[in-house]
């Protein structure tokens, strides 16, 4: 796995995945190779019946020589029109969002895993870190009866 969107996970409820191509250029798959790709801030926009990613950034390859992309360029999501279409009218009448979850390479293939996503309420957010908090507290005790 290239990079991983956990602010995701902390922001929204992931009701649905989705597997999609993503459309790189050359020096770009280098450096999502060497793990030099942030998608923290980014999210996925219909447009024209075809998906893209938005403000996903990769920092460009040290040793590309002539044609540096703009690091946060709008990049084309490779999708079926059918997961489109479902995806786009999920996001008009039921207030969804999309939102990128993980990079990470299928055989030679760059994949991104987005996610169907509605928005956390703050009290959602302060129970997560409630609970995590909880269970961090709970395996360290029984870590420590365990010595």
């Amino acid at each position: 796995m290239f990079a991983e969107n956990r602010k995701a996970f902390h922001d929204y409820h992931i009701e649905e995945r989705y597997e999609a191509g993503i459309s790189l250029l050359g020096s770009e798959v280098k450096a999502v190779r060497q793990g030099r790709v942030n998608l923290r801030d980014s999210y996925v926009r219909i447009r024209d019946g075809e998906a893209y990613v938005v403000g996903m950034h990769i920092s460009p390859y040290e040793k590309a020589t002539a044609f540096v992309p703009d690091p946060t360029r709008t990049r084309k999501l490779l999708m079926h029109r059918r997961e489109i279409e479902r995806l786009m009218g999920k996001v008009q009448t039921e207030g969804y969002t999309i939102v990128p979850l993980s990079l990470y390479a299928k055989g030679r293939w760059i994949k991104m895993e987005i996610g169907l996503a509605k928005g956390k309420k703050l009290h959602d957010k302060r129970e997560a870190l409630r609970e995590r908090a909880v269970r961090r507290e709970i395996e360290r005790t029984l870590k420590a009866k365990n010595r």
